[in-house]
């Protein structure tokens, strides 16, 4: 029996309903306060500089979701000078609104307080965020995401005993202020330290504590690693231990065996790890890519494996790494992580059902990370565009008035360098649902990491030598891994691809911290004029304003903050109330849906 005509619509309207039911059932409201403030204290390589925490903690507190949850970050400001927090490798579909960046979002001044509301919308996977502006990175309030699959997702591995999160990146031995204050100036010599949670090399004198993982023998534990650091790539490993590859930002990878993994800046993995040694303490090591860092180096990274029945301390050599200058090796094993077609994510239907493999481009972005002298300041540039950051926001501009002074769209061009270097606002457009190629260029001797806020793409290539139009031959259209942040080698080049359907303006930028303060950086701007349906949320009810539209009165002081949160059973009124919100837009939905079918 088939259904067709009034039958079919019915059945269509229902199925609208049964989906957004079924969304909103599924889905919780996560309630964060956050006092951001700097500590004397905490001094992880007992070097007098302050470190910003979250809470009190470094590295800030996780944040443990699930898909499509609703998380609410209040944000206390308590430092000397503005701030945002961004969410790297979050989504925020039809929601640019929250991502927490200077061309999005007016910063929080400096004892005041906002609230960053978003979903987490058809994700799963390993993340974290940072503050990012005003170099406020280099100084700490990073912290982990966890957005875990749903119960009725396969996970395409066995639960593990437990999960780890290891932040790790490299750390100024001097105050991140000081380090600002130079930037533009002189040479700036690159981080000296890593760090492992927030913690120095074991058995480094100069570390104040070190991090140690507790396992038990014959267990298997997922550890998801994230490179938080400011400019150094890392190769990850364990004594004595095979790490078995599993995800990386929020996709599901063909799962390989691996002795070490390069973690490039603003990278995250997801690996398991099964302590199937003797009972003893293992080393586990991070060491810097490009260097001749030596295994006493403070920029060697090291924690320890910790068996729970151990009675031995780690020892030995420890475990060695590939040369770090062999960027073939590098090259080889990213090109070795494929997508896994067949496991679902945050969906049911398999990953590979939405796939690259007979995709029509219809434009390309072709963008050159150079270096120039402007103005007497040492600059980063894109295609010879160093990127300068307007009073005003781009977001808030093209809501009010349509750019209004504050950006020119498309002045720059997409795929060649300007003549002349120029510090100046670049923003480019990208066609609404249509494919779209970007492949960045790395004239740098250093290691780039290139990332796209709003989107996760299909690294479709990568390579060393210059990109030519003959390169796309060598493209893997048939499995390449999606992810959001991907590494361009010195001297090489990367391509993406990436489908433009989350509208809104979205930072493209260099991870590098240095090099995006410096200019290395755009803004990709995805509008649709068409406003049925609409394509993105409204502003939210406490949007901040700034630049040419100050606010009518003086911003709020701080408020108080929110009672202790209820017995996990109890449900909060806050999270009533949206739901219950929610509901209604399922049933308006719904009813529209009927009441369409019944004037036809």
């Amino acid at each position: 029996m088939s259904c067709s005509g009034p039958q079919m619509e019915v059945v269509s309207c229902t199925i609208v309903f049964l989906v957004i039911f079924v969304t909103i059932a599924t889905s919780a409201d996560i309630y964060l306060d956050w006092h951001v403030s700097l500590n004397y204290n905490i001094n992880p390589v007992s070097a007098n500089q302050p470190v910003i925490t979250i809470n009190g903690m470094f590295p800030g507190p996780l944040i443990n979701a699930t898909t499509n949850d609703y998380v609410h970050v209040n944000v206390f400001n308590d430092l000397d000078e503005p701030l945002l927090f961004t969410w790297n490798g979050i989504q925020q579909r039809q929601n640019s609104w929250q991502d927490g960046v200077s061309g999005t979002n007016c910063p929080i001044i400096p004892k005041t307080n906002w609230t960053y509301v978003f979903e987490l919308k058809d994700q799963i996977g390993t993340f974290f965020y940072f503050p990012s502006i005003n170099f406020l990175k280099a100084g700490g309030a990073f912290g982990p995401i966890r957005v875990n699959n749903r119960p009725v997702i396969s996970v395409p591995f066995p639960k593990p005993e437990a999960e780890f999160d290891l932040l790790i990146g490299d750390w100024y031995n001097s105050s991140y202020k000081d380090i600002r204050s130079r930037l533009e100036t002189v040479d700036i010599v690159s981080p000296n330290w890593m760090l492992i949670n927030g913690k120095g090399p074991y058995m480094n004198i100069l570390s104040k504590s070190n991090e140690s993982f507790k396992v038990t023998q014959g267990k298997t534990y997922l550890l998801r690693i994230s490179n938080v650091g400011t400019a150094w790539s890392f190769n990850f490993r364990i004594q004595n231990h095979k790490l078995l590859l599993v995800e990386t930002e929020g996709s599901y990878v063909n799962q390989i065996d691996l002795d070490s993994l390069d973690v490039h800046v603003g990278q995250s993995y997801s690996v398991l790890v099964t302590a199937d040694q003797n009972a003893a303490d293992y080393y586990i090591v991070a060491s810097p890519k490009m260097s001749n860092a030596t295994v006493n180096n403070s920029l060697v990274g090291i924690a320890v494996l910790h068996y729970d029945n151990s009675t031995t301390q780690a020892h030995g050599s420890l475990p060695s790494a590939p040369d770090p200058f062999d960027l073939e090796f590098s090259i080889n094993q990213a090109k070795s992580i494929r997508w896994n077609l067949t496991a679902g994510a945050a969906r049911p239907n398999p990953q590979g059902t939405f796939n690259v493999t007979n995709v029509t481009i219809s434009q390309a972005f072709i963008l050159e990370a150079s270096t120039a002298t402007i103005d007497r300041l040492s600059l980063y540039t894109v295609n010879n565009v160093s990127y300068l950051t307007p009073d005003t926001p781009l977001k808030l501009a093209d809501h009010f008035s349509d750019e209004s002074g504050v950006y020119k769209l498309d002045a720059y061009s997409k795929n060649t360098s300007n003549v002349n270097a120029v510090h100046d606002v670049f923003v480019a457009s990208a066609l609404y649902k249509e494919w779209t190629e970007i492949v960045v260029k790395n004239t740098l001797k250093t290691i780039d990491a290139w990332h796209l806020d709003g989107y996760s793409f299909f690294v479709v290539g990568l390579g060393e030598g210059e990109w030519k139009e003959e390169s796309r031959s060598s493209y893997n259209l048939f499995d390449p891994v999606v992810r959001s942040t991907v590494q361009v080698f010195p001297g090489g080049w990367s391509a993406v691809y990436v489908y433009p359907d989350n509208p809104g303006m979205w930072n493209l930028r260099s991870q590098n911290l240095q090099s995006w303060y410096l200019g290395e950086e755009l803004y990709v701007r995805v509008f649709d004029p068409n406003p049925n349906p609409a394509k993105e949320n409204p502003p939210p009810q406490n949007l901040l304003l700034c630049g040419k539209y100050q606010p009518l009165a003086p911003p709020p002081v701080p408020s108080v903050s929110p009672p202790p949160p209820t017995p996990p059973n109890a449900p909060s009124s806050k999270a009533y109330n949206l739901h219950t919100t929610r509901f209604q837009f399922s049933m308006i939905t719904t009813a529209m849906c009927f009441l369409y079918i019944g004037f036809h």
